[in-house]
């Protein structure tokens, strides 16, 4: 029997294919194209002589970032209609413009229209048009970790964009963990929070394991040559698809997938996404979270927070019973699980606002200032 090619499954399966490179591009594995918003602004902010966690040091940090619509002041000049959104491992800013994500929450009328906030949408340190290791430095960039990423994003709302309060902060994934770091870090900065797809704990059990297996796919590979390489290395295959698995849907992979051939052909076109990355990069993104752990400072968070999971999310599984602890710490915090439906995407229900922008319009309400304070 014929083995089923990338084109053949374009013919004969064309939305189960459609589905796999959404899923590829919300990691930032494939471009998306620009959306069209209100205001809306690519540009990038140097920060000079930046120093890591690490004690090493960069002598120009790049930030890129998107911006929708515009920043508006009250009387005494403090911006307060800023919105702050945080992306995943490997992913940028622009994610967040796809239909299922901004064209739910960024047009006229919705939870997020531009015409009424200002959208801020980095690119993280290691990501997109932001300093990485594959701009020239390879493995002796800087070893930054997410307490830097978190730092470098401040500095670029608060210095780059002259932005002095949030309305909201909040992140998907890697951008969760990082919305925890900014309720523990900077805690009078925003009026609201919503992590998802996230728990505010050292990564530890099956999420590290799986993170290292992906490292080491790499560097075991003897192509990757200590970061030197001319090619990217077959070992950024196995990487990329460790963390697949991890953040999809068993019920979408098989809806989409069926038969045995066409299982096949979906991992030829997840390999192909793969070298389209960096293993370079690859490596620092995972190595980043290495000591996250916001859970001793839990009660710091002062604004009120909404952590948002998924029953079927597989890196942060509630079986764990890990939010139902954490929360307890928090004064303003609840925990919401998006219960398991046709509609969810396992780890990347996040990506499908509809879902659970009831529950961000709730976070926005009860979180005016002036208003109900939740508490």
């Amino acid at each position: 029997m014929a083995t089923i090619t990338v084109r053949d499954l374009l013919i004969r399966r064309g939305f189960g294919l459609l589905s796999l490179l959404l899923l590829l591009s919300a990691l930032g594995w494939a471009q998306q194209e620009p959306s069209a918003f209100p205001k809306q602004f690519e540009g990038d902010w140097n920060v000079p002589d930046f120093t890591f966690k690490s004690g090493e040091k960069l002598a120009s940090l790049r930030l890129h970032y998107i911006t929708l619509g515009s920043p508006e002041r009250d009387a005494a000049g403090h911006v307060r209609n800023a919105v702050l959104i945080l992306h995943g491992t490997g992913g940028t800013g622009r994610n967040f413009l796809s239909a299922e994500f901004g064209g739910e929450l960024f047009g006229k009328g919705q939870p997020l229209d531009a015409t009424r906030y200002y959208i801020i949408l980095p690119d993280a340190i290691g990501t997109g048009k932001s300093s990485k290791p594959s701009d020239g430095l390879r493995m002796k960039f800087p070893h930054y970790r997410y307490d830097d990423m978190v730092r470098a994003q401040y500095l670029l709302v608060r210095d780059g964009l002259k932005v002095d309060h949030l309305r909201l902060v909040m992140g998907t994934s890697q951008g969760g963990m990082h919305t925890w770091l900014w309720g523990v870090t900077y805690s009078d900065f925003m009026d609201a929070l919503m992590p998802m797809a996230s728990a505010p704990v050292e990564i530890a059990g099956r999420n590290r394991m799986t993170r290292i297996m992906a490292i080491d796919a790499i560097k075991n590979d003897p192509d990757w040559k200590n970061g030197e390489y001319s090619k990217q290395p077959r070992g950024l295959i196995a990487a990329r698809n460790i963390r697949s698995i991890m953040t999809g849907s068993a019920v979408q992979y098989q809806k989409e997938n069926p038969t045995a051939e066409e299982a096949d052909a979906a991992i030829e076109a997840m390999a192909k996404a793969a070298l389209r990355g960096d293993a370079n990069n690859t490596i620092y993104q995972y190595e980043a979270s290495t000591d996250y752990n916001p859970s001793p400072m839990l009660e710091k968070i002062r604004a009120p927070l909404f952590a948002i999971n998924s029953a079927d999310d597989e890196i942060n599984p509630p079986e764990l019973g890990i939010l139902e602890r954490e929360i307890k710490h928090m004064k303003r915090g609840r925990y919401i699980l998006i219960p398991l439906s046709p509609e969810t995407r396992g780890h990347q229900t996040y990506n499908r606002a509809v879902l659970w922008k009831k529950h961000l319009l709730e976070l926005l309400h009860m979180s005016e200032p002036g208003g109900s304070s939740g508490e």
